[in-house]
């Protein structure tokens, strides 16, 4: 655990709660004048962490929020009531930053961070989760930018073929199915199969980063593939960032009944809490909303500063996927001013 260094709270807890209220101002706070809940400790760290708790973080997010809150206190002397907005605070270090002065001292971490993966240059635009082969050649075809092909392979695949041989045929098609566009694909998950294909890069889930032996990483940078990390709060970001991708999912915005999801819908003020703190990391991560996200939604995204937007049903539910992929193309278009993108 971080040192808890010992910061009077008492002035200081209302405005904390108010800088936190306003930074993810979407969110339904209860008991906001509740002193029952404030701790008995006076450490900048038990106050941030128990205002975050209140607010409805989980514990790992709520220990990334108070860790922020400790550091800054400390490094300045007394209690910042104001939203820490210095990404190293997060520990969110890379080798970039830790050439601003004082920073390697104070992060250690950050003087180890890995290579970074390649970079997407243009910006994602709009990115679609599909999940075979087929619909990836279609949503090429429809101009689509950026595709991910989440393919899960058949509980009960033909006689003599092996899942891996069933995925690999997927990747091999959806590779050969943007050829000659200007779609680029990542493989959701199957790296190995991403690598033999010749894919443009590979999306991870937290998941898969726990099954991942250090060396895949060493093979996707070797292989050129770029990295896409899925995260549902700080102290997943604070994961990816560390991995240096090249380009970090923030989600579930909304609800989604495709998958299970670890977390609670993260919402729009978290969504733009998130991206504004990753925007000042240097050199940039790209980011991309993704989640329950359809055209309706686009003018919020837009506004919470992330870079781009991943869509599942939006196209495969639709009864004309690409007049779909064009209309929310088009939304986007009019919305990037508000992105910085």
């Amino acid at each position: 655990m971080h040192p808890n260094p010992a910061v009077a709270y008492a002035p200081a807890a209302p405005a904390a709660l108010d800088a936190l209220v306003r930074q993810h101002a979407a969110l339904a706070i209860e008991a906001q004048a509740d002193p029952g809940a404030m701790p008995a400790s006076d450490s900048a760290y038990d106050v941030a962490w128990a205002l975050a708790r209140r607010l409805g973080f989980i514990e790992a997010d709520a220990a990334v929020i108070a860790q922020a809150w400790a550091r800054r206190s400390a490094r300045e002397g007394h209690w910042r009531a104001d939203w820490p907005d210095d990404p190293l605070d997060f520990g969110l270090g890379t080798a970039a930053a830790a050439t601003q002065p004082g920073s390697a001292a104070e992060h250690p971490a950050a003087t180890n961070s890995p290579p970074p993966f390649a970079s997407h240059p243009d910006g994602l635009g709009l990115y679609a989760v599909l999940p075979n082969a087929a619909w990836v050649q279609r949503m090429a075809a429809a101009g689509v930018p950026t595709l991910q092909l989440r393919y899960k392979p058949s509980a009960n695949p033909g006689p003599g073929t092996p899942p891996e041989a069933e995925v690999l045929a997927q990747v091999r098609a959806a590779v050969a199915g943007v050829a000659g566009t200007a779609s680029r694909l990542y493989i959701n998950d199957h790296w190995q199969a991403a690598i033999q294909a010749g894919a443009y890069g590979v999306h991870l889930g937290q998941e898969d980063l726990d099954a991942l032996e250090p060396e895949a990483l060493d093979a996707l940078r070797a292989a050129g593939l770029r990295l896409g990390i899925s995260t549902h709060g700080y102290a997943e970001l604070l994961r990816a960032a560390a991995l240096r991708p090249s380009y970090i999912a923030l989600g579930a915005v909304f609800p989604t009944t495709l998958k299970a999801m670890p977390t609670a819908p993260q919402g729009c003020a978290r969504l733009r809490a998130y991206a504004q703190l990753l925007a000042r990391l240097r050199p940039a991560i790209p980011t991309v909303a993704i989640g329950g996200i359809g055209l309706e939604h686009l003018g919020a995204i837009a506004a919470s500063g992330v870079g781009s937007f991943a869509v599942v049903r939006a196209l495969t539910a639709s009864p004309d996927p690409a007049a779909a992929a064009q209309a929310l193309q088009r939304r986007w278009a009019e919305l990037r001013p508000l992105t910085g993108a």
